[in-house]
């Protein structure tokens, strides 16, 4: 069962009663998974075959349910009381956010998986239109007068958070690690800005259903998976020269599987995301797998770019959050002086 985000106010209070209810019925259990915009197709296809795997082992069923929306207001909406067994998100601060806010989980939640809480990585790339009209190939090519981009918000996507640390990073490097001509960079590449959606999907749904728009930046994945449903005669993916290493994270929420009894069943399942299986799953998924027998055997799927992290760049998801995404920080000085 796949609950949308939209739906969340709505089914909230069923959500809630049902998520207090350990089993459905004799060896059933209910796990509900809060996640990203993208991952709808992922997780549909781990649930499955994880489900598959754990009746067989333990001889219990497990239903799933999974909500999809932007990663921050997901992240609020376990702080408000929906009962993520787990929580799939697009960056550490969100989880973060749910463990110093929320106080549902601790603050050292990132330790107890490998790979600080990420089983598979992303990046940033552009998806535009068959022939590339424009001929955009970089992020220079994107500050262009008369390039119309989508993209999702910063302030509600994770993805969009990416997005943007990608220009920001890309424009240190080719400026002389200048923040005053990086920013200026950013600015006109949000000027061309035509529609900044809530989540990374809704982006997607916008450029690709909708034909708005000359490129849409988005999440590496998101466009190999556009381009598979709608043809390669419709869609091109552009790799840009450099871009950032996303490393989305994933943890068991304590208080609400404490409550419910779920703890070990949701270990488990994130615990297979890291398994060869788990990885191949991901990699058919267009996400980039940790295990490298798994990556090589994908690596055609993944061109080689050059990567810059979070922590290398921005001191950390604080640090960014901070300087970039906070009330009346740079993105919302940005759009401030658009209007």
């Amino acid at each position: 069962m796949v609950v949308h985000h939209r739906s969340i106010g709505a089914g909230l209070g069923a959500l809630l009663a049902a998520g207090m209810t350990v089993s459905l019925a004799a060896g059933e259990i209910r796990l509900l998974n809060v996640s990203y915009d993208p991952t709808r197709e992922l997780y549909q296809e781990v649930n499955a075959v994880f489900a598959r795997q754990w009746e067989a082992r333990t001889g219990d069923k497990v239903v799933f349910q999974q909500s999809h929306g932007g990663s921050g207001k997901q992240a609020r909406a376990v702080i408000d009381g929906l009962p993520a067994d787990v929580v799939t998100l697009a960056l550490a601060y969100d989880i973060d956010m749910i463990a110093a806010r929320g106080r549902l989980l601790p603050a050292n939640w990132q330790r107890r998986l490998p790979h600080n809480s990420s089983p598979y990585t992303s990046t940033i790339v552009f998806l535009v239109r068959r022939g590339n009209p424009k001929g955009l190939k970089d992020w220079d090519d994107l500050a262009r007068p008369g390039v119309e981009i989508v993209t999702a918000n910063p302030r509600t996507s994770g993805g969009a958070r990416w997005n943007y640390l990608a220009a920001w990073g890309y424009a240190l490097k080719k400026l002389g690690n200048d923040p005053a001509r990086a920013r200026e960079f950013v600015s006109r590449l949000y000027g061309n800005v035509k529609v900044l959606d809530t989540g990374a999907r809704g982006a997607t749904t916008t450029f690709v259903q909708r034909g708005i728009g000359d490129v849409l930046i988005t999440w590496e994945n998101e466009a190999i998976l556009s381009i598979k449903e709608a043809g390669a005669d419709k869609f091109e993916r552009v790799t840009p020269s450099v871009s950032i290493l996303a490393e989305p994270p994933v943890a068991w929420v304590d208080r609400v599987v404490s409550r419910r009894g779920t703890a070990a069943v949701a270990k488990a399942y994130l615990e297979f995301l890291y398994t060869p299986e788990g990885q191949e799953i991901v990699a058919r998924h267009h996400y980039r797998p940790r295990l490298e027998s798994v990556a090589a055997k994908y690596a055609a799927d993944f061109p080689k770019v050059e990567l810059f992290t979070l922590d290398e760049v921005f001191g950390g998801w604080a640090a960014a959050q901070k300087t970039h995404f906070g009330e009346g920080g740079v993105f919302d000085q940005i759009q401030q002086a658009r209007r």
